[in-house]
């Protein structure tokens, strides 16, 4: 997605620091007994898993809802569903047993009506859910969000209290990946319905059936306390009692904050995170987006060139962009699709772009071979000696401003180049984007669910963001084969999209530039703070060293 998940701080609701100093005691000092207490960088929008489209709300359901599955490290265990199924019926059919001793926080049972009840009110058009486009591939699911069949003829029945089955139109191959998100989240309904517009608004208006429970909490808190969920199936699991969140958004203050020992995890950005770069307890968690290039190949026919591309590619220096110019945590990327967010079906240990970096090598850094590539690229389009005015479009906040500001004085090496900066709101750069405004555009993209064809998908030929308009049909042949004829066999749909990306790879069809981290400060207390593939920490495994 192009960062619903990646929250753009505002300018409101400030940390107060009074509130934050406490006392100075001994106890004080050691912080809360048996508490972690965690960074935010803005307030918890929705806690209705039906509307909730950031992180900040991801994590909040995380912690207090369960699902059918949660992450534990990179492998999917069983939540509400007391196994990882296997699809039946070609890969269409799933059919969920389901744990007898689950319940919410008010005793109502979870059942697998509480399921179908969610899933079809999510993709309700009425509900509005700016995730519903999630479900397609599930049966009527497309129909059903495009006003064309009735909600209940959603592809998701309840066999009985404790079976759930989920019929698709199409096999799904990241499916069980998928049924880990927060989007397909069960609902009480009776809840649901008694609060209304009301519900998930504030903490009154829930029930929770995951480990932890949101007391306390207004839409507009900057502060919100998570205590462990007696109730909850798996309470043995879970041996931290108390979460508490702190909304802070200026880096500065979350330093010292940290250094004070009044939170246990802060995110550093900027200068500051340069400043603590291989300190005690700094850490950067790489998140699952990528920052790349597109070049507009309908409004200038020659980055339709290979070599053209490949120049470009390779004038970039990604390590000082990455380490100097951003500071964030980010890290230089050859690649478009993340690492350390898929791994081989048969091997685990080998992430997807490890198993792609030969061909990534296409994009690494080098002047002089940039140089020679350009000016092949430039005779055999016939424009040797040619001017050529690009203007780079990308988002006005002060980090895409720097990163512009590099991107030209790199770009501008080769020869005949002349870069013009257009920096604009998040919302202009991406309308321009769609209607073809640019020659070069800095976009990026968030992971909706941890495989890559989230990524692959972007770029086939008339891909609704495939906006510099790439093609290959070889590429687009591979993309698709990974998610129709070989949607059932892992190994070689793997192999299906490793071949994708190494063409995209060797073609720079577009330009990878880094992939997003975040820089954190951790308490050495704080242990197994479990950060998987979907992007959130499973706090079921989270520990306090005493």
């Amino acid at each position: 997605m192009k960062f619903k998940r990646m929250l753009v701080a505002s300018a409101s609701a400030l940390v107060s620091l009074g509130v934050l100093a406490g006392c100075s005691s001994s106890k004080s000092a050691q912080g809360p007994k048996n508490t972690v207490r965690i960074m935010r960088k803005d307030v918890i929008a929705t806690m209705d898993s039906s509307l909730n489209t950031d992180i900040i709300g991801t994590q909040a359901l995380s912690d207090t809802m369960d699902g059918l599955y949660r992450y534990q490290g990179k492998t999917v265990k069983p939540a509400i569903a007391t196994k990882v199924v296997k699809p039946t019926n070609n890969g269409l059919t799933y059919t969920f047993p389901l744990r007898k001793n689950a319940k919410w926080s008010n005793g109502d049972p979870v059942t697998a009506n509480d399921f179908v009840y969610a899933w079809q009110r999510t993709v309700n058009p009425k509900t509005k859910s700016q995730y519903a486009y999630i479900y397609e591939g599930i049966a009527n699911a497309k129909e059903i969000t495009d006003n064309k069949k009735p909600v209940d003829s959603l592809g998701v029945k309840a066999l009985d209290k404790h079976t759930l089955q989920v019929t698709l139109d199409k096999p799904i191959p990241y499916f069980n990946q998928l049924m880990t998100s927060s989007t397909f989240f069960p609902q009480d309904q009776k809840v649901v319905e008694k609060w209304g517009k009301k519900y998930g608004t504030n903490s009154k208006t829930l029930v929770f059936n995951g480990p932890y429970k949101l007391q306390k909490w207004n839409g507009p808190d900057n502060t919100w306390n998570e205590v462990k969920n007696k109730d909850y199936w798996n309470a043995k699991d879970v041996k931290v009692k108390k979460l508490q969140y702190q909304v802070v958004k200026d880096a500065s203050t979350a330093l010292n904050l940290y250094q004070s020992n009044k939170l246990d995890d802060v995110i550093l950005t900027g200068d500051t995170a340069k400043q603590m770069k291989g300190s005690k307890g700094f850490n950067v968690k790489k998140m699952n987006s990528t920052f790349y290039l597109e070049m507009n190949q309908e409004k200038d026919p020659i980055f339709k060139n290979q070599k053209i591309r490949q120049a470009l590619a390779k004038s970039i220096d990604r390590t000082q962009l990455a380490n100097k110019i951003l500071g964030d945590g980010s890290s230089a990327s050859l690649s478009t699709t993340p690492s350390n967010m898929s791994y081989d079906p048969n091997n685990k240990s080998k992430d997807f772009v490890s198993d792609t970096k030969q061909s990534a090598k296409t994009a690494e850094y080098n002047t002089k071979e940039a140089q020679k590539l350009w000016k092949t690229g430039l005779t055999e389009t016939g424009q040797t000696g040619k001017k050529f005015n690009l203007t780079l479009l990308s988002d006005d906040t002060d980090a895409a401003k720097k990163q512009s500001e590099f991107l030209q004085s790199q770009l501008e090496k080769l020869p005949g180049i002349k870069v013009t900066l257009n920096n604009v709101p998040f919302k202009s750069r991406l309308s321009r984007s769609i209607s073809g405004d640019f020659d070069l555009v800095v976009t990026a993209w968030n992971a909706d669910f941890p495989d890559p064809s989230n990524f692959l998908t972007l770029f086939t030929n008339g891909a609704s963001n495939n906006n510099g308009h790439w093609n290959n049909s070889d590429y687009d042949n591979l993309v698709n084969k990974s998610l129709s004829t070989d949607a059932n066999d892992p190994t070689i749909r793997w192999k299906d999209m490793t071949q994708a990306q190494d063409i995209l790879n060797k073609q720079q069809g577009v330009i990878p530039l880094y992939q997003v981290g975040e820089a954190h400060l951790t308490n050495n207390k704080v242990k197994n703070l479990d950060y998987g593939p979907s992007g959130t920490y499973n706090m079921v495994s989270l520990r306090i060293h005493k």
